[in-house]
């Protein structure tokens, strides 16, 4: 790895990434990756905080591969950018130990964003994987020693945790971590097509940049939009309205944009043809992202590959933190007494 400053961020393998996906990180990865030293992560051990089943590990497999092709098609360059799987790299678990000493529970428990993911889940109680799981985000940032974060609005908590961490630990043991900072997207959350929350895959209410164009407009058709409005010539409510929501984030033509705002709020549009202008706009950007993806899939193990090599490189990225790390705490030091000695009475005997 080179001397640039360094992008820690990933996803989940749950599934193929969505529009949300986009402009909460994914834009700012792509923006960012020739400015910083980009590493992904593919973040299958956060995986196991709410969906530890066998189905779900079997499943990380594919959903890996998804990830990465959804990855390159937004204008990843896998020559740029080091992408990893979480679990294959062991000194993860190694530095999320030495970690979980520095945080007490009750500040863990502040964190809102853990009941919101226990809500999601359908737990009745908190895993104490889950309730670690920031925990298990800050040794992903620090591993790597990076320095910024790019994330959603509900992982900025995380971050600042993950700074609190570092500080803790270069304050008792010397200077080893960067103090990472974080970047938000343009737009911090995209609510979901059922305009009641988040865009989350398993409240089935995404965009995925993988949809072709008849399951986009499928999807905007069946869109919420202003619930008070019965009819065309009822004037509307665009502030918060999820149709509008997502012509910001999508439609670049601003005049079209301001024009269905204006007609919208002086009831002389339909959501019919507002939400056929989004569809529009919506295929218009994912064209190329579904082109490109279909051009790295037909390189068959290509994102083996670039996964593969990943892993070795941020292992070896990872042993000489852990490295640091030991040295910094003195751990290192308790072996080397004990294996010193113990070579030393060896010899005693043999004589």
């Amino acid at each position: 790895m080179n001397d640039k400053k360094r992008i820690l961020t990933g996803d989940r393998p749950t599934g193929r990434l969505h529009v949300g996906h986009y402009v909460g990180s994914i834009q700012n990865r792509v923006r960012l990756q020739d400015e910083y030293e980009t590493i992904l992560l593919i973040a299958d051990l956060h995986m196991l905080t709410t969906k530890p089943e066998k189905e779900h590990i079997e499943a990380v497999t594919d959903n890996a591969r998804q990830m990465v092709y959804d990855s390159l098609a937004c204008g990843i360059d896998p020559d740029k950018c080091t992408i990893y799987l979480q679990s294959a790299v062991p000194e993860t678990h190694e530095l999320n130990l030495y970690l979980e000493m520095l945080v007490t529970v009750p500040r863990l428990q502040r964190l809102p964003s853990l009941k919101e993911m226990a809500r999601s889940a359908h737990l009745n109680e908190m895993p104490f994987g889950l309730l670690g799981y920031p925990v298990l985000q800050s040794a992903d940032i620090l591993l790597p020693r990076a320095h910024l974060v790019p994330v959603g609005k509900d992982n900025v908590a995380h971050v600042e945790l993950t700074r609190e961490l570092a500080r803790r630990f270069n304050n008792l043991y010397g200077e080893v971590f960067p103090i990472p900072d974080f970047m938000m997207g343009e737009i911090a959350t995209l609510v979901g097509t059922d305009g009641q929350a988040k865009m989350s895959k398993s409240l089935d209410n995404v965009i995925l940049l993988s949809d072709d164009a008849k399951t986009v407009e499928k999807r905007v058709r069946g869109m919420f939009t202003d619930p008070n409005r019965v009819s065309a010539d009822v004037p509307g409510t665009v502030e918060g309205n999820p149709v509008f929501i997502y012509h910001d984030a999508f439609n670049p033509n601003t005049a079209e944009v301001n024009d269905l705002k204006a007609r919208y709020r002086a009831g002389s549009v339909g959501d019919v043809e507002v939400k056929q202008k989004l569809a529009a706009a919506l295929n218009a950007f994912l064209d190329p992202i579904r082109e490109r993806r279909a051009t790295y899939e037909s390189r068959k193990g290509y994102v083996d590959e670039i996964l593969y090599e990943g892993t070795l490189k941020m292992r070896d990225e990872a042993k000489q933190t852990i490295y640091a790390v030991r040295k910094a705490m003195g751990l290192t030091g308790i072996w080397n007494k004990i294996s010193r000695k113990a070579e030393e009475a060896r010899k005693k005997r043999a004589t």
